[in-house]
């Protein structure tokens, strides 16, 4: 396991980042309310995460495994000295092929190359992040050795210090763990979700039973150029990725980054329920993760599984202590003679 080294300062970035937030899952097994501990008051935290991650990978019930992953604890040692890279980070991704595994493969070795070689790259990561999604997606098409019409939904979760920044194409899913709650940092690019919808028929595709152009699963996608128009043309099948900001406090424990195969059989707060109680036990990432891949598994699963866990702390999870309520919970003997008499007049 490489735990990276928290850094000891933070460069100034400027980002420009959409102040849009992602809606996150409201589907809660604790009263989130009374847990603790809370956030300190005073925002500048001296909180500095250190990264540490283990991924799992299955080909489930199908004959072919298509989904790639990357998991890079420390950048500074993976890149080297590279110009212009402005402090000390972390990157992850899971691309989902489809098609074959031409795609998926292309798009993992050489994402993290276009966005730190973009030119907007560090001055405006979000703009570097963008262009290198479409410019990557335009390269795998000119790259004649491999099957242009292969796809991938692409997620991918590029930390700086405290910033994390989460870019999604297709749907692979990002859940942060925040003392035991499950917060979605992306969106499922489904045909049938509303805004796709529109953008697609906008642009002169079709859904036909879920499916875009009735071919496909998902509303965005790098590769599958047979469904694309020319190179620099709006299309429905769109590689332009949403990206979502988080900045890390103590309070955020882990990240899950999983393809479909898990979140078609799983809930963003199971997932998180699971991992925690598993991280609790025994604090190793890469084992938490191939618990997610076996439950999954024990679901019945259609698909191939890959699932990363991110930790931002070299400790376990916190216990969460719930605060006990001042109000009696117990039922008076007169509300209970009365759901009594309703039960059985009921009868």
């Amino acid at each position: 396991m490489n735990i990276g080294k928290p850094p000891r300062h933070l460069s100034v970035i400027r980002h420009c980042i959409s102040s849009a937030q992602l809606v996150a899952e409201d589907e809660l097994e604790l009263n989130i309310e009374n847990i603790g501990p809370k956030s300190p008051a005073n925002e500048k935290s001296v909180f500095l995460p250190i990264f540490r991650s283990g991924s799992c990978s299955d080909k489930g019930p199908k004959q072919y495994m298509e989904d790639e992953h990357l998991c890079i604890d420390n950048l500074l040692e993976h890149l080297g000295e590279v110009a212009n890279f402005p402090s000390p980070g972390a990157f992850y991704g899971v691309f989902d092929g489809h098609g074959g595994s031409d795609a998926a493969s292309f798009i993992r070795k050489n994402i993290l190359k276009f966005i730190i070689e973009d030119s907007h790259f560090p001055t405006c990561v979000e703009k570097a992040i963008r262009s290198a999604f479409v410019n990557a997606d335009r390269a795998f098409a000119d790259t004649c050795y491999l099957d242009s019409s292969s796809g991938t939904t692409a997620l991918t979760a590029l930390i700086f210090g405290r910033i994390m920044l989460i870019a999604n194409v297709g749907d692979c899913r990002a859940v942060l763990g925040k003392r035991g709650r499950a917060i979605e940092l992306s969106r499922d690019h489904k045909p049938n979700c509303t805004s796709e919808r529109i953008r697609i028929e906008n642009l002169g595709g079709i859904i036909y039973d879920g499916y875009l152009n009735g071919q496909l699963s998902v509303a965005r996608a790098l590769g599958d150029w047979h469904m694309k128009d020319p190179k620099g043309s709006a299309c429905p099948l769109s590689a332009e990725p949403e990206l979502q900001e988080t900045i890390l406090t103590e309070e955020d424990e882990f990240l899950i980054i999983g393809c479909d195969g898990l979140w078609d059989v799983m809930s963003s707060q199971g997932a998180v329920t699971i991992a925690r109680k598993e991280l609790m036990l025994h604090n190793d990432p890469e084992r938490c993760s191939r618990e997610l891949v076996r439950e999954a598994l024990r679901r019945n699963t259609c698909d191939n599984l890959t699932v990363i866990i991110v930790c931002f702390s070299p400790d376990p999870p916190p216990r969460i202590e719930i605060a006990k309520s001042r109000v009696p919970r117990s039922i008076s003997a007169e509300s209970l003679n009365f759901l009594k008499g309703v039960l059985n007049s009921n009868v």
